[in-house]
């Protein structure tokens, strides 16, 4: 009985701290971002859908999952979801373009109609508040952004659910299960 005990208590326990740190996550849809064309905005433009974050850039190994992702947006924007293509030169400096040239080249070389935002920093102290929120431990899923295409998936009412690294490509089992758990 006593190990019967300790088991409901662990769960209660888990349960409880898991609800106390999804009380404490910051609702990512109210921080301030910039579109590609450099108007003021939030994430809650899109209050209601689930938001795919990738930090994105242009001569990257990873650069073909643009074709992706893209597939990813047509395939479930009737359904709610919305990518949002945050450009980054953070690494080995793959996006050196300014915004101009990142949404020509996005919508030139992949037909990317998801939304592009302003090239940002992901990491160190200039690293963007949305990404120190989607890295940070209230939001259960902390640890630097490791490289580009990183992909963080946000729940309707501006929660982060999931993270996936840069190896895991848009048509991935794992990214695919969690867009649609994310969209009932």
């Amino acid at each position: 009985m006593n190990s019967l005990l300790r088991s409901g208590f662990l769960i209660l326990t888990t349960f409880f701290m898991s609800s106390l740190a999804a009380a404490e996550a910051p609702n990512l849809l109210t921080v301030p971002v910039k579109t590609i064309e450099g108007q003021a905005s939030t994430l809650a433009a899109t209050k209601g859908k689930a938001i795919l974050v990738v930090n994105v850039a242009s001569e990257c190994g990873y650069t073909a999952q643009y074709a992706g992702l893209e597939a990813l947006y047509k395939k479930y924007q009737g359904q709610g979801l919305v990518v949002a293509g945050f450009p980054c030169n953070d690494f080995g400096g793959q996006e050196p373009g300014s915004e101009a040239e990142i949404k020509k080249f996005c919508t030139a070389r992949f037909a990317v109609t998801f939304p592009l935002y302003s090239k940002i920093t992901v990491q160190g102290p200039q690293a963007h508040p949305l990404f120190i929120h989607l890295t940070g431990k209230e939001c259960g899923h902390a640890g630097p952004v490791t490289w580009n295409f990183n992909k963080f998936l946000i729940s309707r009412d501006g929660k982060l659910l999931a993270r996936f690294d840069s190896s895991v490509e848009p048509d991935a089992p794992e990214l695919q299960a969690a867009i649609k758990e994310a969209l009932k």
